[in-house]
């Protein structure tokens, strides 16, 4: 069995949110870096047999990184943190694989569907699969991919202001391009 952890330094995972109501076009789309986050990987090597992925994040470490004023910005991060994530009763966020399917696409490259578990907001869903297309050069095993969730599925309440008009859409659309380190034998 081989294990990877992920190499934050080295990693980026995105997600975006988008606006919607009669005055969208007013609206911001943020886009929120996930800061503190661990991952971890292990399989047997060649086969990919037991394969298994485990992603914790600390939902206080979500960023907005769009390019706008600071009060806006101040505004979404506190809207986000206190009234949709409520972080102070829902601190992490938890995927755990249950089952990892990887098809070979190449030189060192392959397809993976990895199905899982999601606690969000202190709602666990089964199902959900994650596409991602992984490499292997070396200590390092790089893995990218999307996936939607819709934050109504974890009892997210959805934002809006101004009476209804101007409001987030339930779908989220999250990006990662990761990058995990063999760690040795032993």
């Amino acid at each position: 069995m081989v294990r990877y952890v992920l190499d934050k330094g080295r990693s980026t995972f995105t997600v975006h949110a988008t606006a919607g109501g009669l005055l969208a076009g007013l609206g911001h789309n943020p886009t929120i870096a996930i800061r503190d986050f661990t991952a971890e990987t292990s399989f047997e090597p060649d086969t990919f047999a037991s394969a298994s992925a485990r992603v914790v994040v600390k939902a206080r470490s979500l960023e907005v990184i769009d390019d706008m004023k600071e009060k806006d910005r101040r505004e979404i991060t506190h809207t986000m943190f206190d009234e949709v994530l409520e972080v102070g009763a829902y601190p992490e966020i938890v995927f755990e694989s249950t089952n990892v399917m990887v098809s070979h696409a190449g030189e060192a490259r392959y397809k993976a569907r990895i199905i899982g578990d999601l606690t969000l907001h202190g709602v666990k869903r089964t199902g959900l699969w994650i596409p991602a297309q992984v490499s292997l050069s070396g200590d390092d095993l790089h893995a990218r991919g999307e996936f939607t969730l819709k934050q109504t599925d974890y009892k997210i309440k959805l934002v809006s202001v101004a009476g209804g008009v101007l409001k987030l859409k339930d779908e989220l659309k999250f990006a990662f391009d990761l990058v995990g380190t063999r760690v040795p034998a032993g």
